[in-house]
């Protein structure tokens, strides 16, 4: 069973494959009217169930589109659709839903809901999110990155902000694609050093610099993501926000990146918190190009799962 539930645990070998693969398919589109089908339908016949226990706006559209480009149909249920995990135990939701569909997406908060998933499921199964890993984002961030810069390996990612599932999953490419990696945020919001080691031990530099402007020298590429959370209590928020505060991208910190460097957010943005409108906006940014990409990697994470 050829799931992708995250990068850590996927073959770097099918990971370059898929990346060159979604590129492909992009270039194959530039000139189509949008949302025509793609030329090869290699979900033909195929039905994708994608399961929201989290909202979502890139993660639901993506997936549908892609499905539907590439000649398959798709099923969006929502936790409330299914009492995921209340009524019916995870495992016979599995075997049950493995008897229509031929692929499951799951956006989830658990880690272990998605591991049970794949456990019980006799269909792929993919990791569209939990609280501890985002693997498809940075699979469109990796595609983004190299089709305005050209290779990822050797290049310098710098993360301003919270070491939360996002980052996680950026460690784990950084292992897998050979970047290196730098965390600025405060200590208390720092990641699992699971994630910094486990990138260390494949060879690639993985660094906390508590100084934004140091950590930022250099860089490549420079991350954000939202310091909260839609389900963060008020008090929460403002606790984040004075500890996160300093970790701001503004043009100020971008002026100690190369000249060259791109910004990437993966949205949803809260303007003005994590990062300015003007660093958003400005000639630095391809925020817009990585929410667009979500599509074209994912189309390729499908056909891999599925081996089509």
């Amino acid at each position: 069973m050829t799931h992708f539930l995250d990068i850590n645990t996927t073959d770097a070998a099918d990971l370059r494959a898929m990346i060159d693969q979604a590129h492909a398919m992009k270039q194959a589109r530039a000139d189509r009217p949008r949302g025509a089908p793609d030329d090869a339908q290699p979900l033909a016949g195929r039905m994708v169930a994608l399961i929201f226990e989290k909202p979502s706006t890139r993660t639901r559209v993506s997936f549908d589109v892609g499905v539907r480009q590439m000649g398959g149909q798709s099923m969006v249920l929502s936790g409330q659709d299914m009492q995921l995990g209340h009524g019916e135990t995870i495992a016979d939701t599995a075997r049950v839903l493995s008897r229509y569909v031929d692929l499951i997406m799951i956006r989830t908060f658990e880690e272990a809901t998605l591991h049970e998933m794949a456990e019980y499921a006799s269909v792929p199964v993919i990791n569209g999110l939990t609280n501890r890993t985002h693997p498809c984002q940075i699979m469109a961030d990796i595609l983004t990155y190299e089709e305005h810069r050209g290779p990822i390996a050797g290049r310098k990612v710098v993360w301003s902000g919270d070491g939360n599932n996002v980052f996680a999953s950026f460690a784990h490419a950084a292992g897998q694609f050979g970047f290196d990696l730098t965390f600025t945020g405060p200590a208390t919001l720092d990641p699992e050093m699971c994630f910094i080691e486990e990138a260390r031990a494949k060879g690639v530099t993985v660094e906390i610099e508590r100084d934004p402007a140091k950590a930022v020298a250099g860089a490549d590429l420079v991350v954000t993501d939202t310091w909260v959370s839609m389900h963060d209590a008020q008090s929460a928020r403002e606790r984040r926000h004075n500890q996160l505060r300093p970790y701001q991208v503004n043009e100020a910190l971008m002026a100690h990146a190369k000249p060259d460097a791109l910004f990437m957010h993966c949205l949803p943005a809260h303007r003005d918190e994590e990062a300015t409108s003007a660093v958003m906006d400005g000639p630095h940014s391809v925020v817009f190009d990585e929410a667009e990409n979500r599509l074209h990697a994912q189309k390729a994470v499908m056909r891999y799962c599925l081996g089509v």
